[in-house]
């Protein structure tokens, strides 16, 4: 079996798979029952030193297709937990679990002095590293915390600055996808003195409005207000943002990636794209802590049968393949071909490409009195639309065809036909 530990700014653990800060980090009894489970780390729910108070109701979640948990949006806060209680159960989960990365996440009033002082009360507590809360946007953004610091690179990189000035352990600094360009937050970052980021945090968002009492969803006695959306429609996002912050020579860290990630496939992913680790949350919301068996087991098998022999080798391996537009070869061209064995006649491919793509797929006689649908490859784009909605595995695939042009890149040819 190949090695599955990690290195993260010098936080190891067993496995690359941790659990993101959240409700499933609450408490010293579900941590330990997620390591008893194999879970490689976890990022405690975020600590601070005020009193928070949380509302009722707090998720709601995105049906798509009978998939309740396509997407979840919260208004859940930060640890409403008293500082002291979470600090000793820190300790005895160190104490029971000594070689998995335990990680404390703080969310503290931007001010150096109130900073360095709960820095150093749970850095007493035995914590492998920090990771700094500059995401969370609702709640406490409204108190001037979380994505209030995470949109503005210059408090990212004083707020971090503060921390680093004291910590004895890695910090990570956690970045918020609620910005233009995550880039920018994730450079201040590194300016700060932070030892790696991590992303992404959740998206605004409202999920949904209640069409028989027109109350927002989930709402707290008729009124709602905007939360954070996470879940498998949010990997996308996430994948690009992390890639993003690997190709760029401005930020020169390590990155544990989050966002969607339910799969084994999936933390793959994200390690090609340049993540060191991969953080969970929803999908234990909503499968709990045993998913870890699939991850751990599914993973260990793909490397395997890719001759790697640790997790390290599939780091960063697919990022030099991640270019701007301009860097793309204009000269290569797929067209769609239909194994018409295969096809069960559903019209689902005409119907998109004639309707919503470029009219490139035709009926015709199949030489038997009967009718087929056919691609006239000269006028297919290569979209892959009708690829995308073919409900039968393998019937129409995307095949590569010669164009008998050199390799060019719009940026070659500006310089050419400029």
């Amino acid at each position: 079996m190949a090695d599955l530990s990690t290195n993260l700014a010098g936080i190891r653990s067993p496995n690359p798979f941790w659990l993101a800060s959240a409700p499933p980090t609450n408490s010293g009894y579900q941590v330990m029952r997620a390591f008893e489970a194999g879970w490689g780390g976890a990022v405690w729910k975020t600590l601070t030193d005020d009193p928070v108070v949380n509302v009722s109701s707090r998720f709601a979640g995105l049906r798509f297709r009978g998939q309740s948990m396509a997407g979840m949006n919260n208004i859940e806060l930060i640890s409403d937990r008293p500082l002291e209680d979470n600090l000793r159960e820190i300790r005895e989960v160190k104490r029971r679990f000594p070689d998995r990365a335990v990680i404390a996440s703080l969310m503290i009033e931007p001010k150096r002095e109130r900073w360095q002082e709960v820095v150093k009360r749970v850095q007493d507590a035995g914590v492998d590293g920090f990771e700094l809360n500059f995401g969370c946007p609702h709640g406490m953004s409204e108190r001037g915390m979380g994505s209030a610091v995470g949109q503005v690179p210059d408090l990212v990189r004083q707020n971090t600055e503060w921390v680093a000035e004291v910590a004895e352990v890695p910090v990570i600094v956690k970045l918020t996808p609620n910005i233009t360009d995550v880039r920018h937050t994730a450079r201040a970052a590194a300016q700060g003195g932070a030892n790696a980021v991590s992303m992404i945090n959740t998206i605004n968002s409202l999920m949904g409005v209640d069409l028989d009492t027109w109350n927002p969803i989930p709402h707290v006695d008729g009124l709602g207000a905007h939360g954070g959306y996470c879940g498998p429609a949010v990997k996308p996002i996430a994948l690009h943002m992390v890639a993003d912050c690997a190709r760029d020579p401005g930020v020169p860290l390590p990155i544990s990636g989050i966002g969607g990630v339910a799969t084994w496939q999936d933390a793959a992913e994200f390690l090609l794209m340049g993540a060191s680790n991969v953080q969970v949350c929803t999908a234990v919301m909503y499968q709990g802590f045993r998913i870890i068996e699939d991850l751990v087991e599914g993973l260990n098998h793909y490397l395997d049968a890719r001759g790697l022999a640790s997790v390290e080798d599939l780091v960063g391996k697919s990022v030099h393949k991640y270019v701007d537009w301009n860097d793309l070869n204009l000269s290569y061209k797929v067209v769609a071909n239909i194994d018409q064995d295969l096809c069960i006649h559903c019209n689902r491919c005409y119907i998109a490409c004639e309707d919503a793509a470029h009219q490139c797929i035709h009926p015709a006689e199949d030489g038997s009195g009967g009718q087929q649908l056919v691609v006239d490859v000269n006028e297919c784009v290569g979209c892959n639309l009708c690829h995308m909605v073919c409900p039968v595995e393998g019937c129409i695939t995307m095949v590569e065809v010669d164009t008998g042009r050199p390799p060019e890149t719009w940026r070659q040819w500006q310089s050419i036909h400029a």
